[in-house]
């Protein structure tokens, strides 16, 4: 499994030695024979998106080189409750020491793009496009936006240097919205958003160069007014409070980007478990 811009061994191993300690699962070593086999399977308890099935088959084989993993779903697919995701055969130790830990990843990565497959549904047929934010866990922001691509959704910024963003406490700081979007076109940077809360703020950042404003907090009926203002002049993203019983209204304004940070924020993990054969 490669993602780019995140070291998964270094966060495989990281994860282990966390739950393992210096002593190991000192319980299955007391209890377990140390060349018994075991066969198991993962399986969704619920109907979930799947993503990072073959993240936590690393787990496994970091602690077992030879232990067989077979996905038996594609990340990217959705399932229905009871479906079999992998199995897993290989040394009984190993896979009782690497569970919790492949387990606790898959089961939040899961969550992820569940959860966003469900707001990428809602606004199907809109011509809107869902986007992730940087509310991310520090140390996970490249699995859990790669979570969000498997439940349907699009990147936004992955980091700071990514895209220019002018926000409220830019504008507040720079002295007004043309101050601060000069000083970052005189820096050198192109593709700028602009942070809008208010009507009247939409008109002063055209006119200084916005290249896409972020419509911050505004009710739909607000947001079809932002967007008579601003006439088709740039592309438009609405952020702020979106929920899945809202983001459909929010669609239908005409908006041409939802940025939702519950995606990662606060996305509930997927019930999975890891059923061994008797």
């Amino acid at each position: 499994m490669i993602i780019p811009g995140f070291d998964v061994d270094a966060f495989v191993r990281a994860t282990l030695a966390e739950d393992l300690g210096e002593g190991g699962d000192i319980t299955s070593n007391a209890c377990i024979p140390a060349d018994a086999r075991l066969s198991a399977t993962l399986t969704a308890r619920d109907a979930i998106s799947v993503a990072g099935l073959p993240l936590a088959a690393r787990f496994f084989r970091m602690l077992d080189p030879q232990v067989e993993c077979d996905d038996l779903i594609k990340d990217g697919t959705s399932v229905a409750a009871g479906t079999a995701l992998m199995g897993v055969s290989g040394n009984a130790r190993a896979l009782l020491a690497a569970e919790r830990s492949a387990l606790n990843t898959l089961q939040h990565l899961c969550g992820i793009a569940t959860i966003t497959r469900q707001y990428v549904d809602l606004i199907a047929g809109t011509g809107c496009t869902l986007l992730d934010t940087r509310k991310t866990l520090p140390g996970l922001r490249m699995l859990e936006k790669y979570a969000v691509r498997m439940g349907g959704g699009t990147n936004h910024r992955l980091r700071l240097d990514d895209q220019p963003m002018v926000k409220d406490n830019h504008i507040a700081a720079a002295g007004s919205i043309s101050a601060a979007v000069s000083a970052c076109k005189q820096a050198g940077l192109t593709q700028i958003t602009v942070e809008v809360d208010h009507l009247d703020q939409i008109e002063p950042a055209i006119l200084a160069g916005a290249d896409r404003l972020l419509l911050d907090n505004m009710p739909p009926l607000m947001l079809r007014e932002a967007l008579s203002l601003v006439a088709g002049r740039v592309p438009t993203e609405a952020s702020g409070g979106v929920r899945l019983d809202t983001i459909r209204a929010i669609a239908e304004t005409g908006v041409d980007f939802i940025s939702v940070g519950r995606l990662t924020q606060s996305a509930p993990a997927a019930d999975i478990g890891m059923d061994f054969a008797a």
